[in-house]
């Protein structure tokens, strides 16, 4: 696991005598995550997840494999080890399936799935440590399908190499947007950088303000990626908008921070079995190379250019909605276009039914000393934030009580590029 590569192979099919129903589990494959099924009864099994490598602890993420299935009859799937006390599990919050039938005959991708779901406090533990179960019923739609389950929408290491990929063959996309290596993680897989610009005459390149944005530090925060590649989309296409940005700013992205922990299928750790969102200030490249070099680069993007807004995108497994964490001092500056609030504020305008304001939170806990927004602020970047997305879904306007699939979390990503606009262009 410590050199735990994309495509690699996958593992053999089982194969089951005619008659013998028991649901086939796998889930060695990139970002798959399942350590034990027990079958209980004929359309019972109960799951535990694999923690984070080389931890104890952060069971969350699941992602797993589901064949010689029976359509029709009442499953139910208990996974018995989380370990926090509270989830939207709780709040309506639904299981993804994912059916590769549906997909081939009906085009139809992850959709919601699960009845008569719990999440409760059961009795065991380990290490003093509480666990949680989460259980659901389903019917399989087909027979003999071959299905998958998911915490969230995945999106693997692959995934983004291939939308790279395409960048980089694209003959307009490739003029303005740069892809780099940044540096290698532990496991020596790539940690890539994006620069994105128009090119430009003179010195008006120099003048330009720096954007810098960054996701996947939480392996298991999946939706972070999709808001990244809808922000992509958005600012690589050819809008008049996506222009006039391209024109004032000079973008600095890394898409993935943490590749080996997606790849494995970590929930928030890296192969250090460390949170790289509480490493920003540490100075131990050869443990932390992602943090590391990422900060440096700021370090030195701050040198050449004002950078006018950093944001690192992360998913929220407790709350609801789309929000911010953002850091202000008590004093604040009495410029108003500075002040850490305008932008969120405007984003919540333009986002009416997922972006809320007033969950939005500007305190700079102790707890939080180490993250990345608490760092670039304390650099000297006034608009610092992490960007919160649920895993579930929104509690605003129209889209109350719903479910967020990757359309909406894509067209975050556009807004966010639409409130940059109406924030920094005159």
């Amino acid at each position: 696991f410590v050199y735990s590569r994309v495509r690699g192979l996958s593992p053999s099919k089982q194969i089951h005598e005619n008659g013998d129903n028991t649901l086939i589990f796998e889930a060695r494959f990139e970002s798959g995550n399942l350590q034990k099924v027990v079958k209980v009864n004929e359309f019972e099994y109960q799951l535990t997840l694999r923690t984070d490598l080389y931890t104890s602890k952060y069971t969350q993420w699941y992602y797993f494999q589901v064949s010689n299935t029976q359509a029709g009859m009442p499953y139910r799937f208990t996974i018995v080890n989380f370990t926090k006390p509270n989830s939207l599990y709780k709040r309506g919050m639904r299981p993804l399936l994912y059916s590769e039938a549906d997909a081939k005959k009906h085009n139809v991708g992850w959709r919601r799935t699960g009845n008569e779901i719990k999440y409760y406090r059961n009795s065991a533990g380990q290490g003093g440590r509480q666990y949680f179960s989460l259980t659901w019923t389903f019917q399989f739609p087909h027979n003999r399908d071959t299905c998958y389950f998911a915490h969230c929408y995945p999106y693997t290491y692959s995934n983004l190499q291939d939308y790279l990929v395409s960048i980089s063959k694209d003959p307009v996309k490739s003029k303005f947007c740069k892809i780099h290596v940044l540096c290698h993680s532990l496991a020596r897989n790539i940690v890539y950088v994006l620069t994105i610009t128009n090119p430009h005459e003179g010195d008006t390149e120099a003048k330009r303000k720096a954007v810098i944005l960054t996701a996947r530090v939480h392996p298991g925060e999946t939706n972070s990626s999709w808001i990244m590649k809808g922000f992509l989309d958005y600012i690589l296409g050819n809008s008049g908008n996506a222009q006039v940005l391209r024109d004032n700013f000079v973008f600095k992205v890394i898409p993935m921070l943490n590749p080996d922990g997606v790849i494995v299928g970590n929930h928030r750790c890296s192969l250090a079995g460390q949170d790289l969102n509480r490493k920003y200030k540490s100075n131990l490249k050869e443990f932390y190379p992602s943090i590391w070099y990422t900060r440096n680069m700021i370090k030195r993007v701050m040198e050449e250019r004002d950078i006018i807004l950093y944001c690192d995108f992360h998913g929220h497994n407790r709350k609801k909605n789309v929000f911010v964490y953002g850091c202000e001092r008590k004093q604040q500056a009495k410029a108003p276009t500075w002040h850490p609030r305008v932008f969120p504020l405007l984003l919540s305008k333009i986002c009416p039914d997922k972006f809320s304001f007033p969950d939005c939170r500007f305190r700079v806990q102790k707890s939080k000393e180490g993250t990345g927004r608490v760092v670039m602020w304390k650099m000297g970047i006034s608009n610092s934030y992490t960007l919160e997305a649920s895993v579930c879904g929104s509690k605003l306007g129209q889209r109350r009580s719903t479910h967020f699939n990757t359309r909406d979390l894509e067209s975050v990503g556009h807004h966010f590029c639409d409130a940059l606009l109406d924030y920094c262009v005159p």
